[in-house]
């Protein structure tokens, strides 16, 4: 029990290890075997450094590789920790540095070529590092980290000393460097602007100084800088204040304030892309503008590099030189690039000039002085070039490119770019090797360009690019070629006969859906092609059957992993298929076998459209009980899947006797822990023996099958680079090939230690499958080699894919075709079957055959059809020629009803469709239109609207008072008899209460002023109240009187028509301006769109004009009707009004003449004259009168309006007044508001001043303190130095003394050679005359090296040969041992003269700061004293309103009027005058008033009679309505109860309380339910946790048992029971003891506190 439990303890302590390094993870049985890294192949991304002068590196995936210039041979380094993350190198000292990429980053220092760590640099980088820069002289190393910390740090790397660190929060890098002459200055770069950075040292301390570099715009040009947080003068105005800056006036305070910039001060800069430094310690910045800017390191200044114009021959052979590259781009097809502006990528300074590249892919140089430059063109090499570098002795440049093809060139020869190493664009997509697995391997990458490798170095030997987007790779077991599915379902097949010339031969076009992996089985029968939506395709594998395909299967789920494994006893290929359950999380497998006679009878097994029949391929299915992501199978029925869910292995055995409680679900036998993460996949050797588990972790698990313990690991991949895609076993299990996911690496692993039984039984296994594929190999080869290449179409450049034609040979002729009739893909395809997949010509051939088959049918079918369209159509024609009720629908023709109800559907879903969207457009309008409506028309307290007059173009609008308009009423009193001239403002006169405003001499302070600005509103809004008033009585005037006018034109419009006149009546109306909320509405005859009815609505509308049909109907069958308009006109009597209209009907006999006229007739005629007469004059009369009326009823209407006009008119001239005065208080509130502001403007000054003011005064008191330290440490240091000098000179002094018994002319020989000095060697570096650089100043660190050398010279000079003659050896040893001393004296008096001296202008660089500190804050107090000033001016300065009367206004000029006329009259006069005039005026008026109230007391009585009697008609009626009222319950109710209402609200209250009552109860018993349910659910968790918890123990418990139960029976021994009851009793008797000991040992413990206490408390001395 207690092993177990140990070992789960180290289960668990793995697992918490893998997240700190996910390589140094635990392994039990990791000293059975090992792997090593034979080989690592990458491609680089753009990230190279030389290491020396041979050798370049660059990261890739978990390693850096160094390659040699020279031989092409790769050196591998492996990070431990993961993927290699920030990398930099060195090539003068030979180290490099590299971080990793995990938590809590770390910098790895390793010296080339011996690959030892120096140290390790851990600074304070929570997730990574982004740049890394070694200095050229010094162990000096820059470090950048990316997101939270964005710290800049500089690092003593012999040391592992940080010497200084500086965080810029927010701002992420794209290049830094050292200054290569001075290790002290940094050049930071980013995408926006250039920093540098100064190292400043004070003996021990490191300080980063930062010195931002102003760089020019777009136009070259430099802005002078403006200071807008301090403006260089203060202008004074009058009336608008001071002039502030525009952060005071943004309202800024605190850093924001100092940066503050508004976007019109901001003009964009031109943008740096690379840099170099040259030898006089300037920076060459390239710019995205075309532009190369020459920076100096010291003054930050810049200047903008411009090209020497050339001589005119030169500019024609240029433009010549140009324009044939323009044309031989033309015809390459390539982009026309513009060499006159190209914009650097790259540079590389030398002692020649300076190189540049960029997009272009041309390499310039630029010869520069003055600056001025010549360019010219070094080389092409027609890709984009991101970065250049020299080697360390600068004979080579390397030319990296964007995609990372790597190029040397060579400037002393001045030749082409060499390509050093290929790239490519994407990453290893699979490798596998070659048959028969033990010399070559292939891989191939996304973008399909496939590689050939020698598997012993990893030689890449030959290349293939096939421009396609691969899937899925394969090699054949059987033959010499692979298999590469893209993604469009094609299958390509290579020819590696010839490792040096790979070749494609073959092209399957399977189908359309991606090919997803190719799987070949291990006797190279067969290959099967997995595809998405559940295709698995099965061919031939063998070159000579033209790789046949042999059919497919479709399943119905999707498949996430296959895996093919070969039966050779039985002659069987079995294929297992893992597939995603989708409805339960579980997996399925789906195996299903393939026999050798599918090859060679394949009709006999498939059907028409090639699929396998299900009894050919025997399939079988199982469930397995956990879902999984891949799944392998071993030759006896067990199954190893990796799950999904947990971080474990599961082990099946396919048999029925594992099935227990679902007989369709297979359980888990056993679980092995995986110490992985992540998604992952599980690969078989080729003998079964081992199980090879990866993940996205990256970290590489190899297991016996057997009995799954692990053989070994190797972390070859990491997490951050995907993991590892692909993991592919040789043959003969000496090597691993492993393929990272987006690394872009590919490890080649063998075993560096591993049991000998382990490698002869792989050794067994190959040789065992070396017969058999050596035969198919040999045979397949030959016809491998005699196929022709498959050749490529370059004209079809629209598709993705190339179109491909097979060139056959006439050796082959016989036998492509004898294939053709198999059934077989060949090879002679056409243009039409070209882009046909085999699935498509499958279908094709079967639809063929249907229609050659049933083609008399289906031109009978079709004769038939003819017919009967013609006797449909006569039958049509004759239904056109019947009545309307004979007629039949046009539906009832239509043969074809589900065809008609489908299109009716199909236009009904589209009719709803659009109806939906119609729908929610309205809506959409809707909600816009409440939107504006609530913002722009509820918001207004009173609605704007207008009043016209009747006959003029004059239009008067109300004021709009919105509802926050309304000021708050204010409780403050002032002096009424303030003039109107001093409140600045006539509102009094129109409604506003001026008495409640301060005085305008009083408004000081700004709680006085908001006060004012709200009762100013609030008077605002009272004037305009009061004028709304007046303009409603107006407004309501104008619909009386146009109700009037209406009544006056109806009777108008009568008598016009019974004078029979046509003139047009004038109708007055309200216009929208009157009646704003017409807007608000949508009238019928607005919408121009018939409405839309639905069928119910139609239907009601037909059946309500069949009732009004019938209604006229009724009513034109009226007899009464009928009777009256024939016997009296229609009417009853003669009215007045019908006068005009009567006619005398003239006697029967007029048509006679008048002398056969008898007498009676005679008379009769005179009667009817004499009507006639009297009718006429009737007639007369009555339209004079109705004339007369007429001209009355006009007349009235024109006095109305014109009387209407004035009171418009008059309301208009109040109008003007009344705005006048609304601008003059809102002028008022103007002015308060500016005062407001400038007062606001002026705080925020002051506070960000007293702000700037603390930060400086922080500095000064931090600078201060560095002063203060410095200078102590000068101190110090002074007289160390000092001591130091002394010595030197005491040693100098004291060389006579030592040497004292030396003869005299020996003692001036060695005096001479004691002051003999060495010529210090420099080192290699400083020789070279290539270095630009070579003459380095460095600091008192970098004369170690340079001490060492001096060492190594005074070795020579203390030679015996150099001993003069007859001097004693151990004189002369005595000698050398002083000299030595005096040369290490010397050399220490250097160095702290350097370190003093760096000391001491440390110390100065601080003074200086601090007195620029100093005015700084001098010139802030300034401010601050001005500032104070102003504000105290605003408060007393105020601006006053006056109204002054028209003449009473200053004059234009200064001279005096002439006043010699004028009277001087005493003004009691004039004011005694004024009372009389006065006294008069009020008797008239109250006369006049006596006059008008009389008046208006007869008119008060004439009303009140004319409204008492209408009361009494009323009283009357309301008499008669009680008399026939019914009276029911509730009436008699009301008239019973005496407070009816009050009975009512009781009732009402009394049924409000019973129902809050039950809704209180309600809400309590609904808490205490929801309570109570949380409390179940509480108990609930609680119960499913310890439920949880007991099975975990459970499950642990069980393994304890199962352990000691396997012990116990692998012990075989027989205990008998009382043995183990006594061992039982023993166990039992040690734990209480063990706890017992525990228990007094606490007590112990506890006795021992309490002695010490009382020891300390008795003897606190000790």
């Amino acid at each position: 029990m207690e092993a177990a439990e140990e070992a789960r303890g180290a289960g668990l302590a793995g697992e918490e290890l893998r997240a700190e390094a996910p390589g140094s993870r635990h392994c039990p049985s990791a000293e059975e075997a090992a792997l090593e890294v034979s080989w690592v192949q990458g491609f680089p991304k753009k990230n190279f450094g030389f290491i020396n002068n041979q050798t370049i590196c660059y990261p890739c995936g978990n390693y850096i590789l160094f390659l040699d210039i020279e031989t092409k041979t790769t050196t591998a380094l492996q990070c431990q920790t993961g993927q290699v993350g920030a990398f930099a190198a060195n090539g003068n000292s030979q180290v490099l540095a590299f971080s990793d990429r995990k938590l809590n980053p770390i910098i790895y220092i390793y010296t080339f070529p011996e690959l030892n760590k120096l140290t390790e640099l851990k600074g304070n980088a929570q997730l990574d590092y982004t740049l890394l820069a070694f200095s050229f002289t010094g162990p000096y190393l820059a470090s950048y980290s990316s997101i939270p910390e964005f710290v800049l740090s500089v690092w003593n790397w012999q040391e592992n000393i940080l010497l200084c660190s500086e965080s810029q929060p927010g701002v992420t890098a794209t290049s830094l460097s050292f200054n290569p002459t001075n290790w002290q200055q940094l050049c930071f770069v980013n995408e926006r602007s250039v920093t540098i950075w100064c190292i400043e040292r004070n003996n021990d301390e490191y300080h980063l100084k930062q010195n931002p570099v102003k760089l020019p715009d777009g136009q070259r040009s430099m802005r002078p800088h403006k200071d807008l947080f301090f403006p260089v003068s203060h202008s004074q105005d009058p009336y608008h204040g001071p002039d502030l800056p525009v952060s005071a006036i943004a309202g800024l305070v605190g850093d924001e304030a100092e940066t503050f910039m508004p976007r019109n001060y901001i003009k964009p800069s031109m943008n740096p892309t690379a840099h170099c430094w040259n030898a006089t310690s300037e920076i060459y910045l390239g710019c995205k503008e075309g532009y190369v800017l020459a920076i100096d390191a010291e003054t930050c200044s810049v200047s903008v590099l411009q090209q020497k114009p050339l001589p005119e021959y030169m500019r024609k052979i240029s433009d010549v030189v140009s324009y044939v590259r323009r044309e031989v781009q033309k015809k390459k097809g390539g982009k026309l690039k513009d060499l006159q502006k190209t914009v650097p990528f790259a540079m590389a300074f030398c002692n020649e000039g300076l190189y540049t590249a960029g997009s272009e892919g041309i390499l310039f140089f630029y010869h520069i002085k003055d600056l001025q430059y010549e360019m010219k063109i070094c080389a092409d090499i027609l890709q984009p070039i991101s970065s250049l570098m020299f080697s360390p002795d600068y004979t080579v440049l390397l030319l990296v490119t964007d995609q990372g093809t790597v190029y040397t060139y060579k400037p002393a020869h001045s030749g082409e770019a060499v390509k050093l190493l290929d790239a490519c664009s994407s990453c290893f997509l699979a490798a596998d090797f070659l048959t028969p697995g033990d010399k070559y391997c292939v891989s191939v990458t996304i973008s399909g360009e496939v590689q050939v490798w020698f598997l012993d170095d990893g030689t890449c030997l030959s290349k293939l690019n096939l421009d396609i987007e691969a899937t899925a790779m394969a090699c054949c077991p059987s033959s010499s070629s692979v298999a590469i599915g893209t993604k469009r379902g094609q299958v390509y097949f290579l020819d590696v006969t010839e490792v040096e010339a790979p070749r494609v031969i073959h092209r399957i076009f399977l189908s359309k859906f991606p090919l997803l992996s190719l799987h070949y089985d291990q006797s190279g029968q067969f290959l099967v092609a997995r595809a998405t939506e559940g295709h698995i395709f099965i061919l031939d594998a063998r070159p000579s059957k033209l790789f046949q395909v042999l059919g497919y299967v479709v399943l119905a789920d999707e498949m996430l992993d296959l895996s093919v494994v070969s039966d050779f006893k039985n002659d069987l290929v079995e294929v297992v298929v893992l597939l995603q359950v989708a409805e339960v999380q579980r997996a399925r497998l789906e195996i299903f076998l393939l026999s050798s006679a599918l090859t060679t009878d394949n009709d006999k097994y498939v059907n028409e459209q090639g699929m396998l029949n299900a009894s050919a391929i025997k399939k079988e299915r199982y469930d397995l009980d956990y879902p999984l992501s891949s799944a392998v199978r071993l030759k006896d029925n067990i199954v190893y899947g990796y799950c999904t869910c947990a971080p474990f292995i599961c082990k099946y055995y396919l048999s029925e006797e594992n099935v227990l409680e679902d007989p369709s679900v297979y359980l888990s036998e056993k679980r092995i822990p995986s110490n992985q993460f992540g998604s992952g996949f599980l690969c078989l050797s080729p003998n079964s023996r081992w199980l090879a588990s990866a993940a996205k972790d990256g970290v590489l698990f190899i297991y016996y099958t057997s009995t799954m313990d692990m053989l070994a690991q190797k972390h070859c991949h990491s997490y951050q680079g995907g993991g590892i895609r692909s993991v592919v076993f040789s043959l003969d299990g000496k090597f691993i090939l492993v393929n990272g996911k987006n690394d872009g690496a590919l490890v080649c692993l063998k075993w560096k230690k591993i049991k000998k039984i382990e490698v002869e039984e792989a050794a067994f296994h190959w040789q065992s499958l070396l017969p058999i594929l050596n035969t198919s190999t040999s045979n397949e080869n030959v016809f491998l080699k005699s196929m022709a290449k498959w050749q490529f179409d370059l004209e079809s450049t629209s598709e993705s894919l190339p179109q491909e034609k097979f060139q056959e040979e006439p050796l082959k002729s016989s036998n492509v075709e004898a294939t053709e009739e198999g059934g077989s893909v060949t090879s002679s395809y056409s243009a039409s079957t070209n882009d046909m997949t085999w699935i498509g010509q499958k279908i094709k051939k079967v639809i063929r055959e249907e229609t050659q088959r049933f083609a008399n049918q289906k031109k009978e079918l079709q004769m038939g059809i003819k017919k009967l369209r013609k006797t449909i159509q006569k039958m049509m024609h004759e239904n056109e020629q019947v009545p309307d009720i004979e007629k039949l629908e046009q539906q009832e023709f239509n043969l074809d009803i589900e065809e008609q109800e489908r299109a009716q559907e199909e236009a009904e879903q589209k009719v709803a469709r659009v109806r939906k969207e119609i729908e929610m457009e309205n809506l959409v309008n809707c909600y816009l239109q409440d939107v504006i409506k609530r913002e722009c028309w509820d918001a207004m307290c009173v609605k704007g609207r207008a009043v016209k007059v009747q006959r003029k173009n004059l239009e008067i609008e109300s004021e709009i008072v919105l509802s926050k308009e309304e000021g708050e009423k204010a409780e403050v009193t002032a002096d009424d008899s303030a003039s109107y001239c001093l409140i600045g403002s006539l509102s009094s006169q129109y409604g506003g209460d001026t008495s409640i405003l301060y005085h305008q001499w009083d408004l000081h302070t700004r709680e006085q002023k908001v006060n004012q600005i709200v009762l100013l509103k609030d008077i605002i809004y009272k004037v305009k109240t009061a004028f709304n008033k007046e303009f409603d009585i107006v407004a309501q005037q104008k619909q009386h009187e146009i109700t009037r006018v209406k009544e006056r034109n109806l009777k108008i419009q009568e008598i016009l028509a019974q004078l029979d006149l046509q003139v047009e009546v004038w109708e007055p109306t309200l216009t929208d301006d009157e009646i704003p909320e017409r807007a608000l509405t949508v009238q019928d005859s607005e919408i121009k769109v018939e409405k839309y009815l639905t069928q119910q609505e139609r239907e009601k509308e037909v059946v309500l004009a069949k009732l009004e049909m019938e209604r006229r109907l009724a009513a034109m069958d009226n007899e009464r009707l009928r009777a009256l308009n024939d016997m009296m006109g229609g009417v009853l009597e003669v009215k007045k009004e019908d006068i005009l209209k009567m006619d005398i009907p003239p006697p029967p006999f007029i048509s006679k003449p008048e002398h056969v006229w008898n007498d009676e007739e005679k008379k009769i005629f005179e009667e009817h004259e004499k009507k006639v007469k009297e009718l006429n004059e009737e007639k007369e009369k009555y339209r004079r009168a109705l004339e007369n009326e007429l001209k009355k009823l006009e007349a009235s209407i024109q006095e109305t309006t014109q009387n209407f006009d004035e009171t418009v008119c008059k309301l208009s001239e109040r109008k003007v007044k009344l705005e006048m005065v609304i601008y003059q208080e809102e002028l008022k509130i103007v002015n308060l508001v500016y005062a407001l502001l400038l007062d606001e403007e002026l705080d925020t000054r002051e506070a960000g001043l007293h702000n700037f003011l603390m930060k400086k005064e922080k500095e000064k008191v931090k600078t201060a303190k560095t002063i203060q330290t410095t200078k102590n440490k000068i101190e110090a240091y002074t007289d160390t130095y000092e001591k130091a000098v002394l010595e030197e000179k005491n040693l100098e002094r004291g060389f006579a003394k030592q040497f004292a018994d030396v003869p005299a002319n020996l003692l001036d020989e060695l005096f001479q050679l004691y002051k003999h000095r060495p010529k210090t060697p420099m080192t290699e570096m400083l020789l070279d005359t290539a270095n630009p650089y070579g003459d380095c100043s460095g600091s008192a660190e970098d004369y170690k090296d340079a001490h060492t050398l001096l060492m190594k010279a005074m070795d020579e000079l203390d030679s015996p040969e150099h001993m003069p003659n007859g001097l004693d050896p151990s004189i002369w040893e005595h000698f050398c041992l002083a000299r030595r001393n005096k040369v290490e004296s010397e050399e220490l008096v250097k160095r702290k003269a350097l370190t003093l001296a760096e000391m001491q202008a440390f110390l100065q660089r601080r003074m200086d700061d601090n007195e620029k500190i100093k005015s700084e804050i001098e010139d802030i107090f300034q401010e601050l004293t001005w500032l104070q000033e102003e504000k105290m001016k605003l408060q007393l300065n105020l601006t006053v309103q006056f109204l002054l009367k028209q003449g009473q206004v200053e004059l234009e000029s200064t001279e005096i009027p002439d006043y010699a006329d004028a009277i001087l009259i005493n003004k009691s006069v004039i004011e005694e005058l004024n009372c009389s005039i006065m006294a008069q005026g009020e008797k008239k008026i109250a006369s006049m008033v006596e006059c008008k109230d009389f008046s208006k007391g007869i008119f008060q009585l004439e009303w009140e009679h004319k409204k008492m009697r209408m009361q009494i008609e009323d009283l009357k009626q309301k008499a008669r309505d009680i008399v026939t009222l019914p009276i029911s319950k509730d009436r008699q109710l009301f008239l019973t109860v005496l407070n009816y209402n009050s009975h009512i609200a009781h009732h009402i209250s009394v049924m409000e309380q019973t129902l809050g009552i039950m809704d209180k109860l309600h809400k309590k018993n609904v808490k205490n339910r929801q309570k109570r349910i949380k409390e179940l659910e509480k108990c609930i968790s609680l119960k499913e946790q310890e439920n949880y918890e007991l099975s975990l123990e459970l499950k642990e418990m069980l393994v304890s048992v199962s352990e000691r139960r396997h012990i116990f029976e692998a012990a075989n021994t027989h205990v008998s029971e009382k043995i183990a009851k006594q061992r039982y009793r023993q166990i039992l008797k040690q734990k209480r003891l063990r706890g017992l000991v525990k228990e007094q040992e606490e007590q112990c413990e506890i006795l021992q506190a309490e002695v010490e206490r009382l020891r300390s408390r008795t003897f606190p001395i000790l």
